[in-house]
């Protein structure tokens, strides 16, 4: 199997078309991954959190609609970034009823 490193080495020998036609086949194969976001079944219990920390997306969408602003959120949790927050916004968004159900799920525990 061809490793990261071998990619690399192959990229400057590739057109700019070839490199267009890597590029659509890696978007089709990421589907609907949101950028910044991961869910790990050891962090969190899965829930989808923010990549380098263990902040849920559920949280910054509660705290948002408990009126938190960004510069809030962001002083709140020094290892967010703004781009962070745009990330969680749109997985919160394309994400509506998991995040709800998450959100229900925390509030009740």
């Amino acid at each position: 199997m061809a490793t990261l490193h071998d990619f690399e080495e192959l990229l400057p020998n590739l057109s700019r078309g070839e490199k267009a036609q890597l590029l659509k086949w890696v978007v089709q194969d990421l589907g609907d991954d949101f950028p910044g976001i991961d869910s790990q079944p050891d962090v969190c219990g899965g829930e989808p959190c923010i990549v380098r920390t263990r902040i849920p997306v559920w949280l910054l969408e509660q705290a948002r609609r408990l009126g938190a602003t960004e510069q809030e959120l962001l002083e709140a949790y020094p290892s967010l970034r703004a781009e962070d927050l745009v990330n969680s916004m749109a997985y919160a968004r394309s994400h509506s009823a998991d995040i709800e159900a998450q959100i229900q799920d925390n509030e009740s525990a």
